[in-house]
């Protein structure tokens, strides 16, 4: 790219990347709208633009505003990369082993009473839940709020991972519970990931099961297999070598993986 536009604070991350001769147009928060015209502006002047943001562009990011300014005579290529629960969930062990989704608790863009009903259902139908956004200096009531939305549903014992700054230099991690995490030790570089009924910490690691399925087939039994001593039907339970037949038959290829 010829021109790069992003958050200043995402442009000092790279800027020792950038070739010389980049020219660069930062801006603060809150100005996100106006960077992704921009970017489009000099997309149509005939410059290779790279707009740049955390995470994922795709996810709570600038994909979103420049893909609404951008029309067809703009040729656009999204880049991958990694959301801030993804990272969280790799430092914390595996949390997102099973359903799960992630809520801003930032109602800058979204009223309240929105996001109530997004973490209700969330309770509700026991999925693991990420939040991003969770606490600013000006905005510190809604992650108790919602804490106490998913205490309604879950044990105060249920696993909370905390991650500041995940895949950063200054990192930083730890594991608490729903009942013991103080709302006041997070920030906005913070994710706060809460397990669901399920998941557990399991040597200093965050698990959520993945729910895999170990059935009894009707085969017969084999020599590996012992009969109970009463006489009824083996268990079905195998030599834990023999896995060709155990996954469950009714599973997609991917979940058999």
């Amino acid at each position: 790219a010829s021109v790069l536009v992003g958050l200043d604070q995402y442009v000092d991350q790279i800027r020792d990347l950038l070739r010389p001769g980049t020219r660069v147009l930062e801006s603060g928060l809150g100005a996100e709208e106006e960077r992704a015209r921009t970017a489009v502006e000099e997309a149509r002047r005939g410059h290779a633009v790279a707009l740049i943001g955390s995470g994922d562009a795709g996810v709570y990011a600038m994909a979103s505003p420049a893909l609404a300014e951008a029309s067809d005579d703009i040729d656009v290529v999204g880049v991958p990369g990694v959301t801030a629960a993804l990272a969280a969930g790799a430092i914390l062990g595996a949390p997102l082993g099973h359903d799960h989704v992630s809520i801003s608790l930032s109602d800058l863009h979204t009223p309240w009473e929105v996001i109530e009903r997004r973490v209700r259902a969330a309770a509700e139908a026991d999925l693991v839940v990420t939040f991003y956004n969770p606490r600013s200096r000006g905005r510190d009531w809604q992650l108790p709020k919602a804490l106490a939305i998913l205490a309604e549903h879950r044990e105060p014992s249920t696993p909370v991972g905390v991650v500041r700054n995940a895949s950063r230099a200054d990192e930083s991690s730890r594991l608490s519970t729903l009942a013991a995490l103080d709302p006041a030790t997070v920030d906005m570089m913070t994710v706060v990931t809460v397990g669901n009924t399920a998941t557990r910490e399991i040597a200093g690691r965050m698990v959520t099961p993945r729910g895999y399925r170990w059935q009894a087939h009707d085969t017969p039994a084999s020599p590996r297999e012992t009969a109970p001593p009463d006489g009824s039907e083996p268990s079905g339970v195998k030599d834990p070598s023999d896995v060709s037949d155990a996954f469950d038959v009714s599973a997609t290829p991917e979940e058999n993986l």
